[in-house]
C-alpha cells in the first residue's frame, strides 16, 4: 500500500514524452497527509501510465500554478513505498479527482477550476460531482432516455411523501448530493398491519426499522432524519428488483471515453444487497457477483442474454445524454442500474467520481482508457490550434 512519507530534497522532471500529453491527477492539499484522496488508486494510475510512455503526477489545488512553466507535484516511487515531491512541466491534461463535495464547493477550489477552464492549453475533464436531482432531470429532457428514470421528486414537505405514497408502495429517499448509501431511507406501505408505514434508515452497518401509525407520524420522522444529514432530499418511486439468493441487486456499470473520444463500456459487476441493508453497497454488507452469472440465475441463458445487451446499449445511450446535459467535459462515469422481475432496466445513479471496481479485468482497462481519452483530447486540441503532433 503507498506510503505517506516524502523524499527530499526536490528534484526537477524536465522533459515530457514526445507527442504525448503530461497529465495532472488534481486533489486537493491536506495539513496532515499532504494531499486528499485514494493513494493506491493515484499510484495505480501513475504506474499504468508509465507503461504506456506518459508522465503523470499527483497536483493539489495549491500548488497547481497556470502562470509557470512547472509546478510542484507527486508521484510514487515502489521501490521505496514512497511518495516523492517533485517540479513537473505543466500539464497539458487535468483529470480532476478532488475527492469530497465540500472540498469542491471551497472558494478557492471553484476559483482555480474556473481558471483551468479559461486555457485554451489546459484540458480539465470530469469538472464536478454530479447532483442528484440534476441527473434525473436531464435525462427526463430526451424522450430516449426519460423512460429509464422512476418518478421522482424533490421532498420538500409531507404533501411530497403523501402524494407519492398514494402511487408507489415502496419509496427510496435519497440525499441529492449523498454518496455510498449514507443517509438513504426506505418507506413501505403494508396497509393489512397496524403501524402500517415502516421506514428503514440505512447506517455504517446495517439499518434502523421504525414503524408509524400515521403519515404524520412517517413525516415527522423522515424530516428529522433529513435535517440530521443536512442536505435536502429526493423521494423516488422503488423498483422491485429482481433477487439473486433472494437478495435484490443492481448493476454497477464503469462508462469511459476512448481513444477515439467516444463513450465505450470499460465494465460492469453485479452487486448484492446485504442481509440487513438498503443498498447493494459493498461496504454496507453487499457483494460483488458477476452480472451474467446473476442475470442467468434470474432470467435463464436466453433471456438473459437479451437483458445485457441492451443494458450495454443503454448505459452508452444514458452517458451520452448526461454529458449533453451537463454542458461539461466528461471522460468517464460509473453508473447504478436497476434490473426489476421483468427484465426492465431502471437507472438509479451516476457517479462523475468512480470508485475503483473491484475486478481486475475492469479495473486494468478503466486505468489505460484514461490515458487513451487524454490522448486524444491532446491530440484534438494541436488540430485545433492548426499544430500538430509530429
Amino acid at each position: 500500500m503507498p506510503g505517506m512519507s516524502l523524499m527530499e530534497p526536490q528534484i526537477r522532471i524536465e522533459d515530457a514524452p514526445d507527442n504525448k500529453p503530461v497529465l495532472a491527477i488534481l486533489t486537493i492539499d491536506d495539513d496532515i497527509q499532504i494531499f486528499r484522496g485514494n493513494r493506491l488508486n493515484f499510484a495505480d494510475l501513475i504506474s499504468t501510465g508509465e507503461k504506456l510512455g506518459f508522465l503523470s503526477y499527483v497536483v493539489t489545488v495549491k500548488h497547481l500554478n497556470l502562470n509557470r512553466r512547472h509546478v510542484v507535484g507527486y508521484t510514487y516511487q515502489a521501490k521505496s513505498d514512497s511518495w516523492v515531491k517533485a517540479y513537473f512541466p505543466r500539464p497539458h491534461v487535468i483529470y480532476n479527482r478532488i475527492p469530497l463535495r465540500e472540498d469542491e464547493r471551497l472558494p478557492r477550489v471553484r476559483s482555480k477550476l474556473k481558471a483551468i477552464a479559461k486555457r485554451p492549453d489546459t484540458l480539465l475533464f470530469n469538472r464536478r460531482f454530479f447532483n442528484k436531482w440534476s441527473l434525473f432531470q436531464w435525462l427526463k429532457q430526451s424522450k430516449a432516455t426519460r423512460g429509464f428514470v422512476p418518478e421522482t421528486r424533490k421532498l420538500t414537505a409531507q404533501p411530497v411523501l403523501t402524494s407519492l405514497l398514494k402511487r408507489h408502495s415502496l419509496l427510496y429517499l435519497k440525499p441529492i448530493r449523498g454518496k455510498a448509501g449514507v443517509g438513504i431511507m426506505s418507506v413501505k406501505v403494508q396497509p393489512e398491519r397496524n403501524l402500517p408505514y415502516k421506514l428503514q434508515i440505512q447506517e455504517e452497518k446495517g439499518s434502523r426499522t421504525y414503524r408509524c401509525s400515521t403519515l404524520h407520524r412517517l413525516w415527522e420522522r423522515v424530516d428529522k432524519q433529513s435535517k440530521a444529514i443536512g442536505e435536502p432530499y429526493i423521494a423516488q418511486q422503488g423498483i422491485a428488483l429482481a433477487s439473486h439468493n433472494d437478495r435484490p441487486f443492481d448493476l454497477r456499470a464503469l462508462v469511459q471515453k476512448n481513444g477515439a473520444g467516444r463513450w465505450e463500456l470499460t465494465g460492469i459487476g453485479a452487486r448484492v444487497a446485504g442481509s440487513k441493508s438498503i443498498t447493494t453497497h459493498v461496504p454496507r454488507g453487499g457483494y460483488i457477483e458477476d452480472p451474467e452469472k446473476v442475470l442467468i440465475s434470474v432470467f435463464g441463458q436466453d433471456k438473459a442474454r437479451r437483458v445485457m445487451m441492451k443494458v450495454k446499449s443503454t448505459t452508452l445511450l444514458l452517458a451520452r445524454q448526461i454529458e449533453r446535459s451537463s454542458k461539461g467535459r466528461l471522460g468517464e462515469m460509473s453508473m447504478d442500474l436497476g434490473i426489476d422481475e421483468s427484465g426492465e432496466i431502471w437507472f438509479f445513479e451516476a457517479n462523475s467520481k468512480p470508485m475503483k471496481f473491484d475486478e481486475p479485468h475492469i479495473r486494468q482497462k478503466s486505468l489505460e482508457q484514461i490515458y487513451h481519452y487524454s490522448q486524444y483530447l491532446y491530440q484534438t486540441s494541436l488540430q485545433t490550434k492548426g499544430g500538430s503532433a509530429q
